[in-house]
Formats: structure tokens, sequence, C-alpha cells
């Protein structure tokens, strides 16, 4: 009863707040650009006959709220390169989707503005468990700085064409460190993710700062995964998996069915010692020019048949609370839901209990905390040494070449030059 008069009074809100912006965007004929920044491969498109939820928002703008309104929608790869450009000031954005411990450093770093949740009346059909007030990313104040966008957890991915089934470390963070597939395997290009991996197979906290043998260990043993791996990777994973390129790569469950469709020799599983729980949530920055804008926009985005139209395009779990939207009756809303059900069983006989079933709950989990300062120092200082070091490896390879291809010129030349020597004084 609750919930049915909540939504009652978000649709009244909506209406007030369309009002607002509306008059606050001062000319109705003026193109307001609202500036989106979220990960790769990460929202309804268009493509393959998807939705295309921002072209879908221009068009709720100027139909439900008189206005004309542009999405400029650019992607990053990892937290740290979207930290970088926001805390940097080198761009403006009005909506960010960063992860739980990137949105932690933002929020205490004063990178994000709280949110009016009385412009995003959607909110209520986001599961309780996975709201900000509940969550384990948000400070503990009476503020909302987030709005969850997807969840999931991190698993292993690997090619059963090159991984034999009867493979002793599958099942385990091992496989990512067994030598059988030296240079099949990809490791993660983030530090965070990457020393995770590590972590997680040691069964140390990802969290613990403090313990610097532990981060030792854990650089030691990314170290001598090194000669095994192919590559550091983030985006370039979907390439190397579908094509086969590569056997073995720790990534994010959602993104395992977009391989599998492409190639349906690929397998996943979540390691048995533990792995990372993660959510990507919707925020808006400080220095955000549009708040109501993007509060609208946020709001949209939570809209029932959205999120199911983003959801089953990206394959990524949805926080919306399914028992609730079936109990509420919303035909439309109940109808994307069941379709959603639908797309991910085709993709995936087992998607459904990956993403939310025992699949995922099974193994222990551990959300990354935002780390403390000098936790954050001594991370990047570790994740450089690691990556310089392959550097300078391969350069001392290349430098090697070098010289014994001039050498072997050298030797060459002056045995050519011995020969016409001896040639003149024959």
């Amino acid at each position: 009863m609750k919930k049915t008069l909540s939504v009652f009074l978000a649709v009244l809100m909506i209406a007030l707040c369309g009002m607002t912006l509306a008059s606050c965007s001062g000319e109705a004929d003026k193109t307001v650009t609202l500036y989106v920044y979220n990960w790769g491969e990460y929202i309804s498109d268009g493509s393959e006959d998807s939705l295309d939820v921002n072209e879908e928002f221009e068009k709720y703008c100027r139909e439900e709220l008189g206005m004309n309104v542009r999405v400029n929608y650019s992607t990053f790869s990892s937290n740290e390169d979207m930290y970088a450009k926001v805390s940097s000031g080198a761009a403006l954005y009005d909506v960010v989707i960063p992860s739980d411990y990137m949105i932690q450093r933002m929020i205490g770093e004063g990178l994000l503005q709280p949110l009016d949740l009385s412009n995003i009346p959607n909110y209520v059909y986001i599961k309780d468990d996975y709201k900000g007030e509940n969550g384990y990313y948000e400070p503990g104040t009476d503020k909302t700085y987030s709005i969850p966008y997807f969840f999931g957890q991190v698993g292993i991915i690997y090619n059963t064409e090159i991984v034999p089934e009867d493979t002793e470390t599958l099942g385990s963070w091992d496989l990512m460190w067994d030598e059988n597939f030296t240079r099949e395997i990809l490791q993660f290009n983030n530090s965070r993710d990457a020393f995770g991996t590590a972590f997680y197979k040691l069964g140390y906290s990802v969290n613990d700062a403090e313990n610097e043998e532990h981060w030792q260990e854990a650089l030691q043993l990314l170290k001598d995964q090194k000669k095994l791996v192919q590559g550091y990777v983030m985006d370039e994973i979907f390439y190397k998996m579908k094509s086969g390129s590569a056997a073995i790569a720790a990534y994010y469950a959602g993104d395992f069915f977009t391989m599998y469709e492409a190639n349906d020799s690929l397998a996943f599983y979540y390691p048995e010692e533990g792995t990372n729980r993660y959510f990507d949530a919707m925020c808006i920055p400080s220095n955000a020019v549009h708040k109501d804008l993007a509060e609208a926009y946020i709001n949209f985005m939570c809209r029932p048949d959205i999120a199911f139209a983003n959801a089953g395009y990206t394959y990524y779990a949805s926080p919306l609370d399914f028992d609730y939207i079936e109990a509420e009756g919303n035909e439309d809303y109940v109808a994307a839901m069941e379709e959603y059900y639908e797309v991910m069983e085709e993709v995936h006989e087992d998607a459904i209990e990956i993403l939310y079933g025992e699949k995922a709950a099974e193994v222990p989990t551990e959300p990354y905390m935002n780390l403390p300062p000098e936790g954050l120092v001594m991370l990047n200082d570790l994740w450089e040494e690691l990556k310089v070091e392959s550097s300078i490896g391969v350069g001392i390879y290349v430098l090697i070449g070098v010289i014994l291809a001039a050498l072997i010129a050298l030797a060459v030349f002056y045995i050519v030059r011995k020969r016409r020597w001896a040639k003149l004084y024959d």
C-alpha cells in the first residue's frame, strides 16, 4: 500500500518536475545538452534492433517536459580513467556512472552532489536492499548520492576448446596462473581488479590497506603471472575471447554473455575462493551544469521498461525489484520484464541463474571499499611497479635484439670488407 501511494505521488511529482524543468530551460525551443559519461557497451543504443535509450530520452523531453534536449554520451574503460577526467575538471559531465568504491572516494573528495529524490520518483522500483541508504558504498548520512544502475560479480571466462574440462585448476582462481596456458591468459588492465584477482586467490581481504605484507605478496603473485599473460586488457577482451585468440580471462559476468553470443565454446564460473561483487550507480558531479535535467535522466533510466531494455541489451543484472513490479501490475512494465527473461534465456540457458541465482550466491563475495589515502598511494605505486617492470622487460628484449642485429651487421661488414681487401692483393 505504501509503495502504491508512493507511485501515485511520484507521478504527480514528475509532472511538476517537468513543468519546472521546462520553465528553467528558458526558451522552449532552446536545445540543452546533457553530458553523460558511462562505461563502454553499457546502454541500449539502438543497434541490433534494440531500443535507443538516449534517443528515447530526448523524445521524452520533447513530448513530456517541453524541452529540446541532446544527450552527449561518451564512455570510459575503467573507474580510474573516469576519476582522472572528472577530478581534473578537464571536462564537465551531468551524469557519471562509477562503481561502488569509486563513488565512496568521489563523495569523500566532494566530487559528487546529493540527489533530490523528489525528482527521481522511479526510485521506488529499485530493490530496497540495493538502495544507497542500505548499501555499503555510501557514507552514513541522510543524503543519497547514487542510484544503482547495474550490479554483478567477477568470474572467469574460459574457452572449452582450449581448456579441457578435466583441468585441475578449473573452478579456482588458480586457472589464471596455470602454466599449461601460458600466453593464453588475459588480466585486468586496472589496478583494483588486477590486485583483486591476486587477493581473492590468496584468501586475503581486498580492503585491508594496513597489511603491507599482503599487498607485497599479491604484487609478487602478479609478477609471477606476468610471464603467463598474453595482455592486460579492458574492452579489448571482447575481440580476444570472441575470436579465440585468448583462452582465459577474469571479467564481469554480464560481459560473458556478450562474448558467448559470438563464441559458444566459452564457459563461465565464479571462483570457489571468493570474488568481487560490485554495483555501478548513477551520480551527478558537483560541478554539473544541468542538475534537474540530470535527475530527470536518472529517473528515466529507473523506469522499468527502460531499465529492462538496458539489461536485455547489456546482459548485466538489474537492481529493479522484480517482485514489486509484478505485484504492482503495470501491464507495460510486466510485459517488459517477461520479455527480458525471454531474451536472457535465449542468450544462455543459465543466464538468469548466473546473474541472480544460486550460482552467484554460493561463493563468498567481498566488494571493493574505498581505500584510505595511504592505501591508494600504495596501490598506485605497486601497480606502477608491476607495469613499469613489464615494460622494462619488453624493452630489454627489444634492446637485446637491436644490439644483436647491429653486431651481426657489423660482423658481416668486416667479413665482406676483408674479402674485398683480400681480392685486391691476390
